[in-house]
């Protein structure tokens, strides 16, 4: 029996649709720039983009709340550069393979680093600190830890991250992929995408989608400033709200 003749005899798992949905990312160039798409978000707030991305009904797009800004940053956007390791008492190759993952490392990428749940080592440290600025890397999120930290508050880069300890990576966990799809708490991250970080953490927004969640968040923070100016005026509550205002 042929192997497409046993698949329709037993019925086997068809998975293809999952993985694509998974695993298949966009290259579509946006209607603009790629640099004023950033330039734009940046202009913005996670909070009203995340308002946004419910009434795209994606309420699971913020990264898990124990990921932290090292400052109170105002908004950084960059194209999401994914790096995903694990805890391994195993050392062979994992400098190489660094090396390999730095090489490709581009301008405006912002970080998103899956350590698999490491609560041991540091994955970023003054080095890569140092290394990701020359490259004009954006930002970095780490889902565990770092050190150096004096290095990269010195340094002025925005650094998003879990825990701090002085234990370095090697010995301790292996880079075993990057630019893959990874999932951080609820939030599925492919690279590409777009990835706002600011003092209320870390949020994610599909880049098949980033163009129109854009332009709806820009109209928000319109509608916001005429809403304060009611609010600075007087304006009560219920007259407010029946010109369509919210709180």
């Amino acid at each position: 029996m042929s192997v497409d003749q046993y698949k329709k005899e037993v019925g086997m798992m068809n998975l293809e649709n999952l993985i694509g949905f998974r695993e298949d990312r966009s290259v579509a160039p946006f209607p603009v720039s790629d640099q004023e798409m950033l330039e734009r978000f940046e202009r913005l707030y996670t909070g009203a983009v995340n308002d946004v991305l419910r009434e795209f009904c994606l309420l699971n797009q913020a990264l898990p709340g124990h990921i932290v800004p090292l400052r109170e940053y105002r908004t950084v956007a960059g194209f999401a550069f994914t790096v995903k390791s694990a805890p391994n008492a195993m050392i062979r190759g994992e400098m190489e393979f660094r090396v390999k993952m730095l090489d490709e490392m581009h301008e405006n990428a912002f970080v998103i680093w899956d350590t698999t749940g490491d609560q041991k080592a540091t994955l970023w440290g003054g080095v890569m600190t140092a290394t990701a600025k020359a490259k004009k890397v954006k930002a970095a999120c780490i889902d565990g830890g770092i050190r150096d930290t004096h290095q990269i508050l010195e340094a002025d880069f925005p650094m998003f991250y879990k825990y701090r300890i002085s234990n370095g990576s090697l010995g301790r966990c292996l880079i075993t992929h990057y630019q893959v799809t990874l999932q951080i708490g609820d939030v599925t991250i492919k690279p590409g995408d777009i990835v706002l970080g600011d003092i209320d953490g870390v949020l994610v927004v599909p880049r098949t989608i980033a163009y129109d969640v854009l332009l709806r968040a820009e109209e928000i923070i319109e509608n916001e400033k005429v809403i304060f100016g009611w609010v600075k005026e007087g304006q009560s509550i219920q007259d407010i709200t029946d010109k369509g205002g919210y709180f």
